[in-house]
Order: structure tokens, then sequence, then C-alpha cells
């Protein structure tokens, strides 16, 4: 990854891409080179839509090697939910090929002078960009097909569906799967809107005659990838628990731990939590032919994801995710797996954030606008978005801006982002990543869960405020790290609590770097994202004020261990002071 190509898609006669040398990027990958783009080239005051903000697409530091796990993309900008600085991240084939052809960065600037839409085309070759207007309004699932008949089904596609054409704040990037399935989305902060302002539908990857990035150190990078595997293997949760059942392994375990979410953040317990649990859903999955285990991107050795096939076995879609299964099931009253995947499909289908549009949901029925538990009147409420009606429009702008609209109160957004599948208060340390993040609510952005709830990398007591915030920030430099280097966020369990497995990562870093790579180069990097990430937040008006959680968690107390959020403001004030 020796480039960046940069696409202006304003330029007078039409979009122009030219290639250019790092420069000051070098060495930079995923997050860290996102949020150094967007720091240092986006005016913080922008609007998120306009000419001005820059969308930044850019694959790991390790990704495109033999690598395990290093197949995640970054997609970076201002906000338009948040105003604020954004890195999404998703899985899928991108990143892996994009990191093969060369690129560090793909840098969407400027805006076009009409209505057009654009595919932009991009092999060994260089780049091509054509017109794409019969593409509008197309979801992600047709958009792929048509891209299959023009180029096959060896190419991955970065593309937006409605919601993203109509610059809705809830709106997708998705990346297609090993299947070429539009299943993996960067889905949090409005990214999928800030491309569809670029008039781009559709950015298509071949990278075909294209080898592997190699290694500096061969012999190092290859022992301490077996060693990585083999770390990853032997961890209960990677190894076991994630594999077997999805991410929705977690909806008993937090359940049982009363930090479930329940209509709209009102209690922490489902009762039909078991009905939608991971466990219920594999068994669905393997009973209809479809898959329990499965790999988002090739090269992946966790393979949490799925396949969910309909009652008569044919695909629906990918494995619902536990904050998707969430929120919009038990935080909407749902307990019914076939409502829940359906409403999986039209999110990815649409470009939708399935956090953003479950919490949604859930406020607007805490407005009135449906019953809770009522499966069918959610699905309309999602179509509605889809159909892009006054009502769809209001939704598919998020859980903020829908509280507003309809004079709610009870609304769980941080930096007008909804908070996902833990509720602040009976987990308390991940409320101090929700407050603080410069993502806006976000819980892979510090995952305070693990220590929290699973016990992993030490126990901290979910129920007291104590220790959080020293948890919290430790866990956002590590992510800001990993999120850098194009690793799953997953590999946490497992570095955690097996220092050898942590050493291995750090060689596989090292034998591809070609030089010693430390637990404290490790730290730097992820605290030099955080601090470009706050300055820019700084210099866009985001203050103190803006990291904190809306003030009913504070009173409000949550059954059933009946508590309220209880880290000090002053506290919280302190997450980032290293």
């Amino acid at each position: 990854m020796d480039k960046i190509l940069r696409i202006d898609m304003g330029a007078e006669g039409g979009p122009k891409a030219v290639e250019e040398p790092l420069g000051a990027y070098e060495g930079l990958g995923g997050r860290a080179m996102t949020s150094a783009i967007v720091s240092n080239e986006v005016p913080p005051l922008c609007h998120p839509l306009g000419a001005d903000n820059k969308l930044v697409i850019a694959p790991g530091i390790l990704s495109g090697t033999t690598a395990a796990m290093s197949g995640r993309i970054s997609v970076g900008c201002k906000s338009p939910l948040t105003g604020g600085i954004k890195e999404a991240n998703a899985g899928g084939q991108a990143a892996q090929v994009l990191a093969r052809l060369g690129y560090a960065a793909v840098v969407l600037e400027g805006k076009p002078r009409d209505d057009t839409l654009y595919k932009i085309f991009i092999d060994a070759g260089g780049v091509k960009i054509s017109e794409a207007n019969d593409l509008k309004m197309l979801g992600n699932y047709d958009t792929v097909e048509k891209i299959k008949e023009q180029h096959g089904e060896k190419v991955a596609c970065l593309s937006i569906g409605p919601a993203g054409e109509m610059k809705m704040s809830a709106a997708s990037v998705a990346c297609t799967d090993m299947e070429m399935r539009p299943t993996r989305h960067a889905g949090r902060g409005g990214v999928g809107a800030v491309m569809g302002s670029k008039g781009v539908k559709v950015i298509v990857l071949d990278d075909s005659g294209m080898k592997m990035r190699q290694p500096k150190d061969p012999e190092k990078f290859k022992a301490a990838t077996k060693e990585f595997v083999e770390g990853l293997r032997k961890n209960p949760t990677t190894g076991e628990g994630l594999p077997a059942y999805g991410t929705n392994v977690l909806t008993n375990v937090i359940n049982e731990a009363g930090g479930y979410p329940t209509f709209n953040f009102r209690t922490g317990r489902f009762d039909g939590a078991s009905k939608i649990s991971g466990e219920t859903q594999a068994e669905t999955e393997t009973a209809r032919g479809g898959l329990a285990t499965h790999g988002c991107h090739r090269g992946c050795v966790i393979r949490c994801s799925g396949i969910f096939n309909d009652k008569d076995g044919n695909y629906l879609t990918k494995q619902p995710e536990y904050e998707t299964v969430w929120s919009h099931g038990g935080n909407c009253g749902i307990d019914d797996l076939d409502s829940i995947a359906l409403m999986d499909r039209l999110d990815d289908d649409f470009g939708l954030d399935t956090i953003e549009m479950g919490a949604t949901i859930g406020v607007a029925m805490e407005a009135g606008l449906a019953k809770f538990g009522d499966a069918e009147a959610a699905i309309n409420l999602v179509k509605e978005v889809g159909k892009g009606t006054p009502l769809g429009r209001i939704l598919g702008n998020g859980a903020a801006v829908t509280g507003k609209v309809f004079g709610v109160e009870r609304v769980p957004v941080v930096k007008g982002q909804s908070m996902p599948a833990y509720d602040p208060r009976a987990v308390q340390g991940i409320g101090v990543t929700y407050a603080t993040t410069t993502m806006g609510a976000d819980h892979t952005a510090g995952y305070a869960v693990a220590s929290n709830i699973m016990g992993v990398g030490g126990s901290v007591d979910p129920l007291k405020p104590q220790g959080q915030v020293e948890l919290s920030r430790n866990l956002q430099i590590a992510t800001a790290a990993i999120d850098a280097s194009g690793m799953c966020l997953f590999i946490a369990f497992a570095i955690l609590d097996q220092p050898e497995t942590f050493q291995a990562l750090m060689d596989i870093f090292g034998g591809f770097l070609g030089k010693d790579f430390t637990a404290d180069d490790f730290t730097a990097l992820g605290k030099s994202v955080l601090e470009k990430e706050r300055a820019f937040n700084k210099a866009a008006g985001l203050t103190a004020a803006d990291d904190r959680l809306p003030d009913y968690f504070k009173k409000e107390a949550l059954p059933p261990h009946n508590v309220t959020f209880q880290v000090p403001d002053e506290e919280l004030d302190q997450v980032f002071n290293w």
C-alpha cells in the first residue's frame, strides 16, 4: 500500500482521479489513516454533506497479507449524525482487495455539480469512473447483482442503498462478503449519507493478478501468525463461543446480567430472550439448511458469521448480529427471529445501520407510533425508511431526530448516536465508553463489557463506578490501535487474557514492518489516533458537555438491579488525561 487514490467528484468536466504518494501518511492504515486525513484536511465546521467533507476508505496496516483476521476496512468522514469525526468499520472482502491493489486509502472529495450517480471501478490497470444512473434508488442487493452481470463474481463492492442516496444520517456503506452479498456494513454515523453526497453509488474492486502483500521478515511473520491463530483457537470466546453461536451468544449472557436494554431502555431483562438467543438462532439456521458458523472474509478463523434462511429454506440474510437481534428484538419487545431477520435484510438492502434503526423504532414505539412487541408494525416502519416517505425520512435520520420530532424525552443517544445493546446502568464501564468516545455512543470503541461481564482482561464490578474510567481509557487506546491494524476487534478476547497471543500480534506487526514492534508502540499508535480525533471534535464545537449520558440514566433506576449510572462527570473528564 504505497499510494493514495484521490477522486474529485466535483472537478470541472466530471470526476477526476489522481494517485499520489503517501507522504505524511506513510505507515498508517485503517482508522489511523481515516482519522489522520479527516483531521488534517476536513474543515471541522464544514457541513457533513457539503463539498468540503471527505469520505476516506482505508484498509488496515496488515490488510492484504496472510495475517489471520486482518480483513477489516475503515470508512471515515465528518459525521452527519454526530457532527464530529467518524470511523465506521466493516468486514467483508473490500479491505483485502483494496490493499492488494496497493492503495492505503481512497479519498472521495468535492461534490458533483448535478444529480448524476457514479460507479468507480478500480483494478490493476487503474481507475475508471462512469455514470451509473441505472442504479439510482436500487437496494444494495440489486446493485450488486447488476455489478456481477458487468464484472463477474470475483470482485468486491462498497455500495450504498436508497438511504445513502437520500442522505439519511443512519445510512451505511455496504461491503460484499465471500459470497458477494452486501452483508457487511460500515454502519455507524451516517457514512453512507456522505458517500451519497459525493454522488457515488458503488466502488468496484478487482485485484485479479495481484499478489498478497509480503512481510519484510517472512519467517518471523509466519511463525507469529501461526502462534496467533493457535491463541485464538484455544480461547473460550474466540475458539468456542463465537464460532458456535455467533455474536448473538451474548443475548442470554447480557440478559442474565440484567444489562439487556428492553422496551427502549426501561428494564435490563427481556422475558423473550431465550427465543432470540444465539443458541436458538444457531439451531434454527442449521435446521433450515443455513450456516451457524461462517467467515465474513477470507482469512477469518473465528467465523462468527452465519447464513439465515427463511422457513422455506431460502436465503434471507446473513446471521443477524447480537446488536441487530437486540435492537430490532428485545429493545422493541419483539421475540420472533424471522421478523428480526427480515428487518436485518431490509436494513442491509436499504443501507441502514441496524443499531440506529432498532433504537429509532424503540423511540418511535415510545412515542406511540407502534406498540412494543408489534413485529409487523416495526417491519412497516423500516419499509417507510426505504420508501423515503416523510415519516421514513424522519426515522432514517436516527433516534435523536425522531425523539425531537415526536417529543420523546427518553432517547438513548450520545452525540446524536444511539446506544447499542448494553445498558450503561448495569454495565457502568460501557457507559463511560458511550459517554466519552469520539464516535458517539459506540460499544466497539472501548468494549468494557469484556471485563465488566465476561471477566476478560481482569474483572471490574459492572454495577459500581470504581475502576470504570481506567478500564474504558485503556480499552479505547487498544481499540484505536486494533482498528488501525485491520484486525477484527474480536481478537481482543484472546490478547487481553493470553500474554503470548498479544506478543504474537506484536510479532506479526514486527515481522511485517521488518522492525521491532512493542506494546509501547501499540499503545502509542492508539493514543495518536485518539488525540487527532479529540482535536477534530473540539474544533468542530464538541465540548465536555457532549461527553455525557442523557440525564435519565442518572435518575431512572434500571430493574432488576435498580441502579443508576454513577460515574461522576469529573471522572468522565479524566478519560483522556494520560
